[in-house]
């Protein structure tokens, strides 16, 4: 940017003022000079360009550019900026996250709460924290969202906030956003009646639910949204409510093909049951959405796995977060032809060759394995290899996991696998899932 002759220097070459004096100087020079400001190039940039630079820079960039002049102030407030952002709540004392600003989120909720459309809260695990966001949330009466996500970066956070509060917060955004694709609220109080609200308001436009681990939420509150928002494409929750009745309303003309079900099977207390999905209600689900991904995270002890692949599963990505057994592991193999991706985090001491082999037999679409603490004789996993050949895009085993045998030690294993694979491959000194 020019500089104004003058400005800084007085007639005797020695500066005349201070530097905020000068800079105030400056600028009025230039908001006063139509040939200085023409003189610049930065200032006569097109809006349009001006905007596209701005998308780039971080928020405290943004915010330091609008101090250069008045148009890059106008900039800085323009609509497009703000219908995307995330609030990061943390309390400075028990966090070392970074926070936005209070008179920042005061100004957006001042000047462009109206503006915003794709939301996101990343909370620390304070209740101070969470009952922040519910308090923002709450103001944001003139908004009509396209996008919420409540993230907690540690529990308990909003599960510590009192369900009258959050549910409160929650329902002015169903109320108030009439076009609401995208909800992620995993870990929250929110229950069936709020459900309903977000029903009533956003049944045509909501394609993505995500409410994992959230306990006031029964079968009957999910049955109703899969009831209600026939254009559902995605599905994240807790195996507790998934039922027959879902799955079926799920699969109904009615209702768009599913693209992604992901559920959460996780044991609160050793020796928990846990019901059965009937068998012809998997196989209507895959008869209406046949190349939907059934993602499936287990955190079981070793005895609960008894209601588990015991008929036919459609499961693509199976995630083993505890020890599981020989014998689930082998159920797997022969009840799971659609699986593309398996990880183990721990076994036991006993080889799972002969799971494996089956495993390479009957999952025929497997591209991606992990193992970690298990074991394998290497002349099983070179078989196993060979058996999938080079569609294993992702095989990722610990080298501890492989049992030198007559046929291959350690040091001979990673040619004979690369062999097979058509690339290089050594064995992981550290889990990569």
């Amino acid at each position: 940017m020019k500089r104004i002759k003058g400005a800084e220097e007085g007639s005797n070459g020695s500066p005349s003022k201070s530097p905020p004096e000068a800079r105030k100087k400056v600028r009025k020079q230039l908001s006063d000079d139509p040939e200085a400001v023409a003189g610049s190039d930065w200032v006569r940039l097109p809006q349009e360009l001006l905007l596209h630079i701005f998308q780039y820079l971080p928020l405290l960039d943004r915010a330091f550019a609008s101090q250069v002049c008045r148009r890059w102030n106008q900039a800085f407030h323009m609509p497009e900026l703000w219908r995307c952002f995330e609030f990061e709540l943390n309390q400075p004392a028990s966090s070392y996250l970074k926070a936005t600003h209070p008179d920042l989120i005061k100004q957006i909720i001042k000047r462009h709460s109206n503006h915003l459309q794709y939301v996101s809260f990343k909370v620390d695990s304070s209740t101070e924290s969470a009952e922040a966001a519910c308090d923002i949330l709450s103001q944001l009466v003139n908004c009509s969202l396209k996008t919420l996500g409540l993230i907690s970066t540690a529990r308990p956070s909003f599960m510590e906030v009192p369900k009258s509060h959050f549910i409160s917060a929650l329902t002015v955004v169903f109320v108030n956003s009439k076009s609401l694709s995208s909800l992620k609220i995993d870990d929250t109080p929110v229950d069936d009646p709020s459900l309903k609200v977000l029903v009533a308001n956003n049944s045509d436009t909501l394609k993505l639910l995500k409410m994992s681990s959230c306990p006031h939420v029964s079968p009957a509150g999910i049955l109703c949204v899969a009831d209600q928002c026939h254009g559902l494409r995605e599905l994240a929750l807790n195996y507790h409510l998934l039922s027959d009745e879902l799955l079926l309303a799920l699969s109904s003309e009615k209702h768009v093909h599913l693209e992604h079900l992901r559920i959460d099977v996780v044991s609160e207390t050793p020796g928990q049951h846990f019901h059965t999905i009937k068998k012809s209600s998997w196989d209507a689900m895959v008869r209406h959405s046949p190349k939907f991904n059934l993602v499936m995270y287990f955190f079981l002890y070793e005895n609960e796995f008894g209601p588990f692949f015991n008929e036919e599963t459609p499961v693509t990505h199976l995630y083993f977060g505890r020890s599981v057994s020989k014998d689930v592991l082998g159920r797997v193999g022969l009840h799971c032809p659609r699986l593309v991706e398996l990880v183990v985090c721990a076994n036991g001491l006993r080889p799972l060759d002969e799971e494996l082999i089956r495993i390479a037999k009957h999952c025929t679409q497997l591209s991606a394995i992990g193992l970690g603490e298990c074991e394998v004789s290497c002349s099983a996993f070179v078989e196993f290899v060979k058996m999938c050949g080079q569609r294993l895009s992702q095989l990722s085993i610990m080298e501890e996991v492989l049992i030198p045998d007559h046929k291959y030690s350690l040091d001979e294993i990673h040619w004979e696998v690369s062999k097979h694979l058509g690339r290089v491959w050594f064995p992981d000194m550290m889990p990569t899932w």
